[in-house]
């Protein structure tokens, strides 16, 4: 049972006759009195009168996903079982990140009779956003007292990551046609796979002469080549403590991922292999033996489901993580940050087990006000600020540099410019032929 704000009133009410009239302080109490047992059998009177909510029969109807930043109706369909009309308030209690806004409707549903009350979710955060319990409010018919149950109506949507960078797969895809040799532009660069033959021209590489065929047509020819199709991708994303972080507005993670989704989608559209694995010291998600849309439709169902762990980065393992997927040349994409000395040792460490058998690349995301912050001098906090930003742009210096030592490459940006730096260094090596 709960009481309304007329009960209240009601009361107050009583007060005013005392004020008004005056009276020995007796005869006041005696009059206040009375109107409060009257207005209790007033409300005991409407709460009789109520309608149970304990009758009614909930279900749901959602939608099973929706990408972040888009929004979806949720429908919770209510069934008035009981005799009585049934006026009511009704609480659906959605996370505060499925973002329902105003989650309280007011309904009146005759007896035997179903309403439905529509919600409109906008989603603020991946993950599973999920509803267990609806409240309903019912009043009676003065509206002073009401009954009130708390029902079970369980639900939930996933929300996927909003993959905002596949605006920048149409251009890397037409870089790929070119490659390819599917479009009118030629582009010159060597590559792993037997093209064609053709007759020698000054400037070709002696090299890449076919002794057989010259002897056979009398005159110098030479092999051409392509980037080679149907390689291996493997991409290792840290769930780490570091991808916790948050650069602009997303922690490091969803960076991580876009990156992820559109390096995915260019690869499997150039005809290679695509795996995944996201990790810090045990597998978060893991995608395999996919391609097409069935990949990106599972790698964003995995994304969904993966929150960054205050955990620091197992390294050590991920040799053996990429052992497990293949033991043949792979193009190896790490995504972590490198803007910690101190948390990149152990990545360090195993980049000479992976660069002998593979090419590896590293991927960060940058803190662009670190950059800003460098700039900025006008007064003695801003000093000490600039002073910071330098250092830890010193250090991402330093850690770049110890990578490339070991052997891989590195390729950092913004949020922004990440995905597409990632995409355009992945082509230029199909380019160079080096996958």
């Amino acid at each position: 049972m709960t009481v309304t704000g007329r009960f209240v009133l009601l009361l107050a009410i009583g007060v005013l006759p005392i004020v008004l009239l005056g009276g020995t302080a007796g005869q006041a109490t005696t009059i206040f009195v009375l109107w409060i047992l009257l207005a209790l059998i007033l409300g005991g009177i409407d709460l009789a009168l109520a309608a149970s909510p304990r009758r009614l029969s909930l279900s749901r109807r959602l939608p099973a996903r929706v990408r972040l930043g888009e929004s979806v109706t949720s429908e919770l369909f209510i069934t008035n079982n009981g005799e009585r009309m049934l006026h009511a308030a009704v609480r659906d209690a959605w996370q505060p990140s499925a973002g329902a806004g105003n989650n309280r409707t007011r309904l009146a549903i005759p007896a035997g009779e179903r309403r439905i009350v529509t919600l409109t979710l906008a989603p603020f955060r991946r993950g599973e956003r999920r509803v267990s319990q609806v409240t309903v409010r019912s009043f009676g018919p003065l509206g002073l007292w009401a009954r009130q149950a708390t029902l079970n109506a369980p639900g939930h949507i996933r929300v996927l990551p909003p993959f905002n960078a596949r605006k920048h797969l149409p251009s890397r895809l037409a870089r790929l046609r070119e490659l390819d040799g599917r479009t009118s532009v030629m582009i010159r660069g060597q590559g792993t796979e037997f093209d064609s033959l053709r007759e020698y021209v000054r400037g070709d590489d002696v090299r890449s002469i076919d002794w057989r065929a010259t002897a056979r047509r009398g005159d110098v020819v030479v092999r051409t080549w392509r980037p080679e199709r149907d390689r291996r991708v493997v991409i290792v994303v840290d769930t780490g403590r570091v991808s916790a972080a948050r650069v602009g507005n997303e922690p490091r993670l969803d960076t991580a991922f876009e990156a992820a989704l559109l390096l995915a989608a260019l690869a499997t559209r150039a005809g290679d292999r695509v795996d995944f694995v996201a990790y810090d010291r045990r597998v978060r998600a893991r995608v395999q033996g996919a391609q097409g849309a069935e990949l990106l439709s599972r790698l964003v169902d995995a994304m969904a489901l993966v929150e960054p762990e205050l955990i620091e980065m197992d390294w050590s393992a991920v040799p053996g993580q990429v052992r497990a997927i293949t033991n043949q040349h792979a193009l190896v994409v790490l995504v972590t940050p490198v803007d910690a000395a101190g948390a990149a040792t152990g990545l360090l460490a195993v980049l000479p087990q992976l660069t002998r058998s593979h090419t590896v690349v590293v991927a960060s995301v940058t803190d662009p006000l670190i950059v800003q912050a460098s700039t900025e001098r006008g007064n003695r906090e801003e000093v000490y600020r600039a002073a910071a930003a330098e250092r830890s742009m010193l250090d991402i210096l330093r850690v770049s540099a110890a990578i490339r030592q070991q052997g891989a490459e590195v390729v950092s940006g913004t949020p922004e410019a990440l995905p597409p730096a990632l995409a355009d260094h992945y082509i230029a090596l199909k380019a160079a032929g080096r996958l």
